[in-house]
C-alpha cells in the first residue's frame, strides 16, 4: 500500500493543541483545588453547626433539669432522649448524645448505646471549653462538638460545676454529600469554562490560520528568511502599501532611491500622502489602475515604475489554495484569497540610462545632420569640378569660397562667443539640427563663455548640456511648430540663446518665435507628462524634457524663469548657482 505523508501541523495548528492542553490543565487543576476549598468548608461549616446545636441543647432548660434532679440514669434518659431525638431531626445533624460528666451516655440515636461511655475527647469540655474534632464513634466517622451543662452559681448564673456534657455530631459521610454537590456545581462551571476556552482557542487558531496562510513554523521560518534575502539584494526598489494606503514594506534601495528615512518608524505605518514621495507616484499608490514602466521624476532622480495590485493568495482549506507565495499582506492581517491586499511597486533608476539616452538622440541628430550635409556639399563639389571642367574657373572659386565663408562664419560666430569647446559642439549640432526645420539659431550678442567656465564653477557638464539641450530642443519645436500652423505668414522661425558668467554661476536664456506660453501652461511646463507636442519621435517619450530641465535646476538650487520674449514666444531663463565659490564672489566675501 502507497503511505500517505503528512506535512508537519501548521503554526495555528500547534497553537490550538498547546492552548488547548494548558486549557485543560488549568481547569483541571482549578476543579481540583476548588473540590479540596469545597471539603475545607464544608467541615468548617460542620463543626460550626455542631457546636451551635451543642449549646443549644446545652442551654436548654429541660437537660439541666434532667442533670441536677435526683434522677437515676434510666429516668434522665427517659426524660431527655425524646428532646434529643427531635433536636437531630430538626437540625440534621448526625446524632445528639447528652452524657455524664463521666462520659455515660444518658441518649443516643441506637438505643443499644445508651448507658455506655461516649467515645471521643472530653477533657476541654470537663473544664469548661469547648472539643471540636473528627472523630470515629459508634457511627463512624463524624465532625463532632462536646460542650459542658453547667449548674447555677451562686448568682444565679449558670457558673456552677459542669453536671453535664453534650455532643452533637454530623457524619463524614454527610459532609461529602454536601462536598460532592459543591464539586458538582464546581464540575458544571468548569466544564462550561473549558468549553468556551477551546472554542475561543479554536477561533484564535483559525485567526492564526488565515494570519500564516496556513504555514508551518519551519515554512515560516524558511519564507522570512528568503523573502528577506530578497529584499536586501535585490537592485530595485520595493515598496508595498495595503489598502488604506499605508506604507507595510519598503527595502532598502526604494528608501535610496527615493530619499527616505533609514528608520521604520518613520515609514513603516504612515500613509503614502504623508511622506515626502514625488506627487505622480503618489497618485499611482491611490488610484486603482495598474501601470508598468511609468517615468518618475524625484529631485536628483529620473525613475521607472510599475505598480501591480498585490492579491492574497488562498491558503490551506480556507482560501481554497495550497498555502503558496505570498504576495501581500494588510496591516491588519492578510485578505480573503484574491481580493485586493493593496499595492506592490518596483522602483528603477533610470538617471544615468536616460542621459545616455539624451546624449545618444543628439548624437544621432548630429550624425543625420551631418550626412545631409555630406549629400549637399557632395552636390556642390560637383558642381564645382563642372565649372571647372566647363572652362568656368572664377565662378567655381566664388561659389566654392561663398559655401565656406558661410559655414566658417556660423563657426566663428558661435566659438567666438562659446569658448567652452562642450557647450559649442552642442550649440554647433543644435544650429545644425534646427537648420534641417527650416529654424534659424543665433547666439545672442553678449553671450559669453570661456574655455574651463564650467570647471571653475564646478558645473556638471552633463547637467549643462541637459538644461541646454532640453531648452533649445524645446525652442526649435515651438518656433516650427508656429511657422508651420502660420503656413509662413508669420516670417521665419527664429531662436536665440544667450550664455553668461555672473557673480551667481550660469545663466543660460533661451528665447523662441513660437506661441508662447500662458501663466497657466508656464506653471505646469516642467511637470512630468506635460507637452504641447503631439509626436513621440523622442526616446524617452513627451512631456520628459522641461521637467529634467526642472529637476536638475532644483538639484542644483538654482530657478527658472517663463516669460514672453521679443522674438513673439517665450523666454526661458535658467540659472546654475555655481557649486564652488568664484572669485569674485570670494573677493566679495
Amino acid at each position: 500500500m502507497p503511505s500517505s505523508r503528512r506535512g508537519p501541523r501548521s503554526v495555528a495548528a500547534h497553537l490550538m493543541w498547546w492552548q488547548a492542553l494548558v486549557v485543560l490543565v488549568v481547569v483541571a487543576v482549578g476543579a481540583v483545588l476548588a473540590g479540596v476549598d469545597a471539603r475545607r468548608d464544608a467541615e468548617r461549616s460542620a463543626g460550626e453547626r455542631a457546636s451551635a446545636v451543642a449549646e443549644t441543647v446545652a442551654d436548654a432548660p429541660e437537660v439541666l433539669a434532667a442533670a441536677t434532679g435526683d434522677l437515676d440514669d434510666a429516668a434522665r434518659t427517659a426524660a431527655l432522649q425524646p428532646f434529643a431525638e427531635r433536636v437531630r431531626a430538626e437540625t440534621g445533624t448526625s446524632f445528639v448524645v447528652v452524657m455524664a460528666p463521666d462520659g455515660t451516655r444518658w441518649t443516643h440515636p441506637d438505643p443499644a448505646q445508651v448507658g455506655r461511655t461516649y467515645l471521643g475527647s472530653r477533657a476541654a469540655a470537663l473544664a469548661g471549653g469547648r472539643v471540636l474534632e473528627t472523630y470515629t464513634g459508634t457511627l463512624g466517622p463524624s465532625v463532632r462538638a462536646v460542650v459542658p451543662v453547667r449548674a447555677d452559681g451562686p448568682d444565679g448564673a449558670e457558673t456552677g460545676p459542669v453536671v453535664a456534657l453534650v455532643s452533637a455530631g454530623i457524619s463524614v459521610a454527610a459532609v461529602g454529600r454536601e462536598v460532592a454537590r459543591d464539586v458538582h456545581v464546581v464540575a458544571l462551571a468548569g466544564g462550561a469554562v473549558l468549553v468556551l476556552a477551546l472554542g475561543g482557542s479554536y477561533l484564535v487558531a483559525r485567526r492564526a490560520r488565515r494570519l500564516t496562510l496556513g504555514l508551518a513554523g519551519p515554512e515560516l521560518a524558511r519564507m522570512f528568511t528568503y523573502y528577506d534575502t530578497v529584499l536586501r539584494s535585490v537592485r530595485e526598489g520595493l515598496l508595498l502599501v495595503d489598502a488604506g494606503g499605508r506604507v507595510q514594506l519598503v527595502n532598502a534601495e526604494a528608501r535610496r532611491l527615493l530619499d527616505l528615512p533609514d528608520a521604520d518608524d518613520d515609514v513603516v505605518g504612515r500613509p503614502v500622502a504623508q511622506l515626502p514621495l514625488p506627487a505622480a507616484l503618489v497618485r499611482l499608490l491611490t488610484a486603482d489602475d495598474e501601470a508598468a514602466d511609468e517615468l518618475l521624476l524625484t529631485s536628483r532622480r529620473v525613475l521607472v515604475a510599475s505598480v501591480r495590485a498585490a492579491r492574497a493568495p488562498g491558503a490551506g482549506p480556507e482560501g481554497g489554495g495550497d498555502g503558496g507565495g505570498v504576495e501581500g499582506a494588510t496591516a491588519a492581517g492578510t485578505s480573503h484569497a484574491g481580493a485586493a491586499a493593496g499595492r506592490v511597486v518596483t522602483l528603477r533608476d533610470r538617471t544615468d540610462l536616460l542621459a545616455l539616452t539624451d546624449e545618444l538622440e543628439t548624437t544621432r541628430s548630429l550624425a543625420e545632420a551631418l550626412r545631409s550635409q555630406a549629400h549637399e556639399f557632395s552636390n556642390r563639389l560637383h558642381t564645382v569640378v563642372q565649372l571647372v571642367e566647363m572652362g568656368r574657373v572664377d565662378e567655381a572659386v566664388d561659389l566654392a569660397v561663398d559655401e565656406l565663408a558661410e559655414a566658417q562664419a556660423l563657426t566663428d560666430h558661435v566659438v567666438g562667443a562659446v569658448d567652452e569647446p562642450v557647450v559649442a559642439a552642442l550649440l554647433l549640432g543644435a544650429s545644425a539640427r534646427a537648420g534641417e526645420r527650416g529654424v534659424e539659431l543665433v547666439v545672442a550678442a553678449g553671450s559669453a563663455l570661456d574655455e574651463g567656465a564650467l570647471e571653475r564653477t564646478g558645473t556638471p557638464v552633463r547637467d549643462v548640456l541637459t538644461v541646454l539641450g532640453n531648452l533649445l530642443d524645446n525652442a526649435v519645436d515651438a518656433a516650427a511648430t508656429a511657422r508651420d500652423a502660420s503656413d509662413g505668414d508669420g516670417g521665419g522661425a527664429l531662436v536665440e540663446v544667450l550664455l553668461g558668467l555672473d557673480a551667481e554661476g550660469l545663466a543660460v536664456e533661451v528665447s523662441d518665435s513660437g506661441r508662447g506660453l500662458s501663466a497657466e501652461e508656464a506653471g505646469a511646463a516642467f511637470r512630468r507628462g506635460w507637452s504641447t507636442k503631439d509626436d513621440g519621435r523622442r526616446l524617452h517619450g513627451r512631456g520628459l524634457g522641461l521637467a529634467l530641465v526642472g529637476q536638475t535646476v532644483e538639484r542644483l538650487g538654482g530657478r527658472v524663469e517663463v516669460d514672453r520674449s521679443v522674438l513673439g514666444g517665450a523666454r526661458f531663463r535658467v540659472l546654475l548657482p555655481a557649486q564652488v565659490v568664484l572669485e569674485g564672489r570670494r573677493a566679495a566675501l
